[in-house]
């Protein structure tokens, strides 16, 4: 694709309707207009095989892990309905409907409205992403209704309580008797950043860029190429390295940075949270990471500065989005 040129997207029902929120996150698909990197499908080919180049599209595209095992499984009780050498021109959509009526009252596992929503989205994005590419003549998903599911939005932190739970880290921080860094550091660099515990807990020292304070940073890297996109160095405050070092001296780290378990750091801001008094909700990394993307959306952060912050692909970003302007009061 040209630099010059727009991705197509292909959106499912609901969410051009509005009202809601696909889970998995990247359930939107853009389509190479030159057809570059369009597999070499065609009517007759198998559902089998159409849904391995599917599958190569998402992690070309840098779909989240979850997204892909999400197609994946979905995918994989169509063609275990529809049989694996089943032409894709044979399939019409009565029989996606008689797929979607077996799941949900003769398979002897029904899924729930939520599960259900997200497998016709899956019909619906797999469908259009096969007529786009001229695969197929109609699109058999079209059709077929969506049920709406709303997603619930993330907790966030209000100001008052992320000012308190700074304190309370200030005191662990200082106290004479109790003194302990961790907390302080872990809240600070999550508020800061906005990064995931995922990436939290594989952060080494290396990482740790603080040759001039007033510029340090921290360095989120992964190692699968289909990833760089999340590949991305973070700015600290310079009044985060003196809690660090703090903190260094206190735990002796050799290697990462927090060398614990993720569900010990998981106790660590749970307690943090009590200790702030906030009772509507448990404190944790996916609580701050949102709270501090809507801090930094406050403040007037540009879009694209933000999703790059966050590591999210295009496609992700779209529904995140939504989520921050539904938080925000903006829609």
């Amino acid at each position: 694709m040209s630099e010059n040129q727009t991705p197509r997207t292909i959106s499912n029902d609901a969410a051009m309707r509005g009202g809601y929120e696909a889970a998995p996150s990247d359930m939107q698909v853009e389509v190479d207009p030159s057809g570059s990197l369009a597999p070499a499908l065609r009517a007759t080919s198998a559902l089998g095989d159409a849904s391995a180049e599917f599958e190569e599209y998402m992690i070309r595209k840098g779909f989240s892990e979850n997204t892909i095992k999400a197609f994946r499984n979905d995918l994989k009780i169509l063609r275990a309905f529809m049989d694996d050498s089943a032409a894709l021109r044979e399939i019409q959509t009565q029989h996606l409907e008689d797929f979607l009526n077996w799941m949900q009252n003769q398979r002897g596992r029904p899924c729930n409205a939520k599960t259900l929503s997200r497998r016709i989205t899956t019909l619906k994005v797999f469908f259009a992403w096969l007529h786009n590419l001229g695969a197929i003549g109609m699109d058999p998903a079209e059709p077929i209704i969506q049920q709406s599911v709303r997603t619930p939005l993330p907790s966030i932190l209000h100001d008052d309580e992320v000012n308190r739970l700074v304190l309370v880290c200030q005191d662990w921080l200082w106290d004479r008797d109790h003194s302990d860094a961790r907390p302080y550091v872990l809240v600070s660099l999550l508020l800061q950043t906005g990064i995931k515990k995922s990436e939290a807990v594989k952060i080494l020292l290396e990482d740790i860029e603080r040759s001039d304070p007033l510029s340090a940073g921290v360095l989120i890297r992964y190692d699968e190429a289909r990833y760089a996109h999340k590949n991305r160095q973070l700015p600290l405050h310079p009044s985060f390295l003196a809690p660090l070092d703090q903190y260094l001296a206190q735990y002796r780290p050799e290697n990462f940075l927090f060398e614990c378990t993720p569900r010990n750091l998981e106790y660590v801001l749970n307690e943090a949270g009590k200790r702030a008094n906030i009772q509507r909700m448990q404190v944790g990394f996916e609580t701050l990471r949102w709270t501090s993307t809507v801090r930094d959306f406050k403040r007037g952060m540009k879009d694209e500065q933000l999703r790059l912050k966050m590591g999210l692909s295009k496609v992700s970003w779209r529904e995140t989005s939504l989520k921050i302007q539904r938080l925000t009061g903006q829609i």
